[in-house]
């Protein structure tokens, strides 16, 4: 099943998604910050409440916004992928190396990254795999870590490098409002049998910067979770990012960074495609 936030006739609504058809379930609260799907995700009812036979309307009638509104935390895992340590020459991390994404950089899969003028003149690209938790999760194995899942999605995980490596540390750079596109959907784990083998790829104004596979990942889905476990717990709804293959604009020689106009694609096999404009402002 694909699960969607969707904008539709002034109302946001959690909905599934057939084919060029969504089906709006349940209406979100915004004014108390909700997030329908964190919500059906975590009362383990969200297949069941979203097959409900409803009046499907097109896709193309409807505005979809980042699935996830208000996970309880973004971790993403840097220098996650073999070919990406080629390309940096860094050293290989002998465990994953995490990072964390709070939710006010969440925006939806076709909206305009915003990026004040003055802030940023390195202005780079990530396309990941971001990993959906589906269950309470503390202290679990990596053989039975597989279970915890609840569905995959598609992030961007977008990065100001000169504000992240001139702090000493990430957090400002990787934290620009708008800095983490995700969806455009959640595919329900059931329709992701191996997750270690999606091609997955990323295009600046329609040219082709990353292309690899999450084959590369040097610490997979299971290794990830279960070592995230052992240090704090994982609830329903928090989004696993796990790292970006080679192509980043970091890594190219030249150097290519994002400016006012661009427009970043991200897509992961089966998942789905982000289509995000760059615009700066002021």
């Amino acid at each position: 099943m694909k699960i969607a936030r969707v904008r539709y006739e002034g109302r946001v609504l959690a909905a599934r998604v057939e084919g060029g058809t969504v089906f709006p379930v349940v209406a979100e609260d915004e004014r108390h910050m909700s997030d329908a799907v964190r919500d059906l995700i975590a009362d383990g009812r969200a297949e069941e409440v979203l097959s409900a036979d409803v009046p499907g309307v097109p896709l193309a009638d409807v505005e979809l916004l980042s699935p996830l509104a208000a996970p309880q935390k973004i971790v993403c895992i840097g220098l996650n992928y073999a070919d990406h340590i080629r390309e940096t020459g860094l050293q290989t991390p002998e465990v994953p190396l995490a990072f964390v994404k709070t939710a006010h950089c969440l925006t939806g899969p076709q909206a305009t990254v915003r990026v004040p003028r003055g802030t940023t003149e390195q202005l780079d690209w990530e396309a990941e795999l971001a990993v959906v938790i589906g269950r309470t999760a503390r202290e679990v194995s990596a053989e039975n870590a597989m279970s915890y899942v609840f569905g995959y999605t598609v992030a961007n995980d977008v990065s100001a490098r000169d504000a992240q490596f001139s702090d000493g540390q990430w957090f400002r750079g990787k934290n620009f409002d708008g800095f983490c596109p995700l969806g455009p959907w959640i595919a329900t784990a059931s329709d992701v049998p191996d997750p270690q083998g999606l091609a997955i790829c990323a295009r600046v104004n329609g040219r082709t910067v990353q292309n690899s596979s999450t084959k590369e990942m040097i610490f997979g889905v299971a290794e990830t979770i279960a070592y995230l476990s052992r240090y704090m717990t994982l609830y329903p709804g928090d989004v696993i990012a796990t790292g970006t293959p080679h192509g980043v604009g970091m890594g190219r020689d030249p150097q290519l960074w994002l400016s006012d106009g661009d427009v970043v694609e991200v897509e992961v096999e089966g998942l789905g495609v982000l289509h995000n404009p760059i615009h700066v402002t002021g």
